[in-house]
């Protein structure tokens, strides 16, 4: 069962989109999923966790009002985050989709790309960083793109 946080009444505003987000988050690691509802509630949004692609298929047909946006882990049991990635483009979802996920081989990177992520991420990263990714997938600019960039944003290093 999905686990739903909602954003505090005294929250800041979400990002430039200028509308709090419902976030879909699917990662096998309870800690993470915890840190990351926290960070994104303080920020305006409504989160609903999951541990693993199947409970995330089943919340994205399943739920009463659509997702924003998926964040998804690449290994987690039962499928993984590709699987995920892949059988959400065929229920033509149109929202968008991150990639949070440590140690992705380039052939791996190269099938999300295929399936048009809106961005990849890699473990670990600041919440500030997240913040910006979500900026800009959200802004009015994002939205008067003709053509999405895939992936819109460098992987960083180190």
């Amino acid at each position: 069962m999905p686990t739903v946080n909602t954003p505090v009444l005294d929250a800041p505003a979400g990002p430039s989109s200028g509308r709090p987000l419902h976030i879909l988050y699917a990662d096998d690691m309870p800690e993470l999923r915890s840190l990351m509802s926290d960070v994104f509630v303080r920020e305006g949004h409504a989160v609903e966790t999951v541990g693993n692609g199947d409970a995330a298929l089943e919340t994205l047909k399943h739920s009463a009002s659509p997702f924003d946006l998926i964040i998804t882990d690449h290994n987690m049991p039962g499928i993984s985050g590709l699987d995920l990635v892949r059988q959400t483009r065929q229920l033509t979802y149109p929202g968008k989709i991150v990639v949070f996920s440590s140690e992705l081989s380039e052939t791996v990177k190269d099938a999300y790309r295929g399936l048009a992520v809106d961005a990849i991420l890699t473990k670990p990263i600041f919440p500030l960083t997240f913040r910006d990714v979500l900026e800009k997938l959200f802004s009015e600019k994002a939205h008067l793109a003709t053509e999405p960039a895939v992936p819109p944003f460098p992987e960083p290093h180190g």
